[in-house]
């Protein structure tokens, strides 16, 4: 990790700024933001967490590198309750059982879902453009 790395990141930004910024005075705006963030740090900041980001990601130990499929696994039987509990119950009642199923929030599921699944595309596209990791 070192400058080559913040340099980058610096640049992606200048590419970002120039590519969905159209008004001159934003993107004169935006510039200027991106060179304060450079020089208090707050660049060198993201471009560790992405250095981090990509040796936990490389780690072939579960929980290391598994807090993301723990995640869509979390999602997945929030899911799943929330599609069976009415089931659940209906089948508990014709036993002679009755009970009260509890009631999850899905907003906050359905939030994970969107970006897991954003993630989940943003890999496809890699694989498709020949990106492989072992």
């Amino acid at each position: 990790m070192g400058l080559p790395i913040i340099g980058s990141v610096l640049e992606i930004g200048k590419t970002l700024i120039e590519r969905l910024i159209p008004d001159p005075k934003m993107k004169a705006d935006a510039f200027q933001k991106l060179v304060e963030m450079q020089q208090n740090g707050d660049l060198a900041i993201i471009a560790a967490q992405t250095e981090i980001n990509k040796i936990e990601a490389a780690n072939p130990n579960l929980f290391v590198s598994g807090w993301r499929p723990a995640l869509g696994w979390i999602c997945v039987m929030g899911f799943g309750f929330v599609v069976f509990s009415p089931v659940m119950s209906w089948v508990a009642a014709l036993a002679g059982n009755p009970i009260a199923v509890p009631n999850i929030e899905t907003g906050d599921l359905m939030t994970l879902l969107i970006g897991m699944l954003g993630l989940g595309g943003m890999r496809t596209v890699e694989k498709l453009q020949g990106v492989h990791s072992k």
